[in-house]
């Protein structure tokens, strides 16, 4: 009984490492503008920024100019002043937002600002909505190839959101921004390469109207980009990825809004595995929708770091049960597992990160590691986030 058990759990752990190595190998391909994408045709419709900020009032000023900048004479940028404390009103007021003031303290989280600002545009409805987080720098040109390509696909689309550490952070941040790239880039040009749909990433997405005003936003989900992706994508319009532009934005400077931060995604993902798989794996199954059916399989993937651990742990176990005497099956597939993984993060390691993670930082693996074992035994204990709250992002000094 033993063996089936350690044999099932071998099973079952192959997939999310199955598409991690597909994706992986996917991503390694040339990346290519596709035909559309090159038409370029100038969209005539009208593009409204939105902006969400919870007591950005430090920081969103240059995003606001890099939106400002790249808006013509009938665009709009609204910026959400969400349960603010601060003057993030006034300063963007006076950077040339519009501001839009929402106070809900029941119901916090940025799905409820986006929900908020696509409820003021009704009365007057563009013909796509861009929404990028207020630390975000926005790169040229990004507002108007993001349309073109939105107006000729009629769907979400999804620009690059790279991650990256401050100059001088206390705070090493290479293994976060390579796994962050490995999440947010490899895989999803693995996905592009095979024709598929990407998760959306929570900025840098843009929506046309039709599409976003009838979206299910209003939602204190710790990562409500996910949960919004899956939604569109069960409604038949899931998001596209065109990674030739790009947000970018800063991994916090301060050990406490790190460990934060990650908390979070680390919870919310594996809450949305726990909680939302089943579900949309028989929709996906009932309504043939193979959209819907390659994003949830992507969602199966957990945070790399998680990934690792649970593929070395089952090679140790199934080793072990193999020298105590029992069958090799189970250690056959933890073997496989956790050569497919290790070939996956390699490969892409190799073209994506010996920039990012030098392999002289390889040393720093454990402790990056440990740490990782601290956030999943929070999480064991119940040491959960109840809400979306905002990262502490205090500057160097």
């Amino acid at each position: 009984m033993f063996i089936f058990i350690l044999a099932v759990i071998a099973g079952l752990l192959s997939i999310p490492v199955a598409v991690l190595f597909i994706e992986v190998i996917g991503g390694l391909r040339p990346v290519e503008q596709k035909a559309g994408e090159l038409l370029c045709a100038e969209a005539p419709g009208r593009i409204v920024v939105v902006v969400p900020a919870h007591n950005e009032s430090s920081g969103i000023v240059p995003t606001l100019q890099d939106a400002l900048s790249q808006l013509g004479a009938r665009d709009r940028l609204i910026v959400v002043a969400d349960n603010c404390t601060d003057d993030t009103g006034a300063i963007a007021a006076a950077a040339g937002a519009e501001v839009i003031v929402r106070d809900d303290l029941q119901k916090i989280g940025k799905g409820y600002a986006i929900a908020w600002a696509v409820t003021h545009l009704n009365d007057d409805p563009p013909d796509f909505v861009l929404f990028v987080d207020a630390d975000c720098r926005i790169q040229s040109g990004l507002v108007k190839k993001l349309r073109d390509v939105c107006q000729q696909v009629d769907q979400p689309v999804q620009a690059f959101y790279a991650m990256t550490g401050t100059e001088n952070s206390p705070v090493n941040h290479s293994i976060a921004e390579f796994a962050w790239i490995l999440k947010n880039l490899v895989r999803p040009l693995g996905l592009r390469s095979f024709n598929c749909p990407v998760q959306l990433m929570g900025s840098g997405m843009m929506f046309p109207w039709g599409v976003i005003k009838a979206a299910p936003l209003a939602s204190g989900s710790l990562v409500e980009d996910l949960r919004l992706g899956l939604d569109l994508a069960a409604a038949g319009k899931p998001p596209y990825f065109f990674p030739f532009v790009a947000v970018t934005s800063h991994f916090p400077t301060t050990v406490s809004g790190t460990e934060s931060q990650r908390q979070r995604w680390v919870q919310g993902h594996l809450g949305m595995i726990l909680r939302s798989v089943p579900r949309l794996l028989l929709l996906a199954l009932v309504r043939r929708n193979p959209a819907l059916l390659v994003l949830v399989l992507d969602l199966l993937v957990p945070p790399l770091s998680l990934l690792g651990l649970l593929t070395m742990g089952m090679f140790a176990v199934t080793s072990f049960a193999v020298l105590l005497g029992m069958p090799m099956l189970p250690m056959v597939l933890a073997s496989l597992n956790l050569a497919a993984f290790t070939l996956a993060v390699l490969l892409a390691w190799l073209k994506f990160g010996r920039t990012i993670l030098p392999a002289r930082i390889g040393r720093s693996l454990g402790a990056s590691i440990l740490q990782k074992f601290g956030i999943y035994g929070l999480l064991l204990r119940g040491r959960t986030a109840a809400q979306w709250v905002r990262t502490d992002r205090a500057k160097l000094k």
